[in-house]
């Protein structure tokens, strides 16, 4: 017997929620943009430079020794946490060091001499750690992000998710009509803006897995969306008649247990490297399920709305009334 989450006659009246899921909407976007413009993001070594180093022992690591012992150093802002490895027996931390500055003449290679500074600075963490824990302390990798390559992180970074919504566009418009092709890109900045305030009020660190995630996240919430769309699409041709509340409500219900077990699915393998995935991965598993279930919501609160408020036609001679 095949499993089946979602009955095959579902008729939920998603559009007469539409006003509601408006303002759910609004609030999100309005809160993110403040948010993101107030608090900021909290980049990671990836974009703002300086050095990562992942420490784990065979014993329980006590933080506050460990804080303590790097802060003497002087290298300016450290931080240390925790990371919850459920995969593993070993105790471990990941430490953040801020960029190190080399002082340098004028006409020194500034760039080298701050990159040197950085390994300097990683190289005198580990010595440190090594004479407060012991030989058998494990450094599991060691980052380290200059200056110039991450103010270019940064911009390529915005770049990469700039394309890709702008190609989106062009795919959407070449395949449907405009109505079809402009609500498909509402949804997706929807989904970008309120990934970024969901950064900015958590603090979880935005690096270069953050930017991967938020163009899965576009691939994924577009493929959700562009499914919807083909099932409108078909109705249209369909139901020359029925109202077009009535059509699009149809079409999302006719779709839903596709959606719900393609959602339900990816669920499970994203909580699952949640959970053992380690720190490296948690920025980039957490990011994901939220753009699972904030790009589900938009393809169906959002881009189909969005064809009710245009009054989308069924051919392009002929404009359907809108309906109740």
């Amino acid at each position: 017997m095949l499993l089946k989450l979602v009955p095959d006659s579902t008729n939920v009246r998603f559009i007469k929620m539409r006003a509601i899921a408006l303002v759910f909407s609004a609030f999100l976007v309005v809160g993110s943009l403040i948010a993101v413009s107030t608090l900021g993001l909290n980049f990671g070594v990836d974009f703002r430079g300086g050095v990562t180093i992942e420490v784990a022992d065979d014993e329980p690591l006590d933080i506050g020794e460990i804080r303590d012992a790097v802060t003497s150093l002087g290298l300016g802002d450290v931080q240390v946490q925790a990371i919850n490895d459920f995969a593993g027996s070993d105790d471990a931390v990941v430490i953040f060091i801020e960029q190190q500055t080399a002082t340098t003449e004028e006409g020194d290679d500034a760039a080298l001499e701050n990159e040197l500074a950085q390994e300097e600075a990683a190289a005198l963490v580990r010595d440190t750690l090594t004479d407060l824990l012991g030989d058998g302390v494990d450094f599991r990798k060691t980052d380290i992000v200059g200056p110039t390559v991450s103010g270019e992180l940064v911009q390529k970074g915005a770049l990469a998710v700039a394309l890709a919504i702008g190609m989106m566009l062009i795919y959407i418009w070449l395949r449907f009509e405009w109505q079809f092709s402009v609500g498909a890109i509402v949804a997706l900045v929807h989904d970008v803006i309120i990934t970024l305030g969901m950064f900015a009020v958590t603090r979880l660190d935005f690096n270069l897995a953050t930017i991967a995630a938020i163009l899965t996240i576009v691939g994924y919430s577009m493929n959700d969306t562009v499914v919807v769309y083909d099932r409108v699409r078909e109705n249209l041709r369909k139901y020359k008649q029925k109202p077009l509340s009535e059509l699009l409500d149809q079409s999302i219900n006719e779709t839903l247990a596709r959606t719900v077990m393609t959602s339900l699915t990816t669920m499970l393998a994203l909580v699952s490297l949640a959970i053992f995935g380690g720190e490296v991965l948690r920025s980039f598993t957490l990011a994901m399920i939220w753009g699972v279930v904030i790009g589900t919501y938009s393809s169906i609160f959002v881009a189909s709305p969005f064809l009710m408020a245009t009054n989308v036609k069924r051919d392009w001679s002929k404009v359907v009334p809108s309906g109740a």
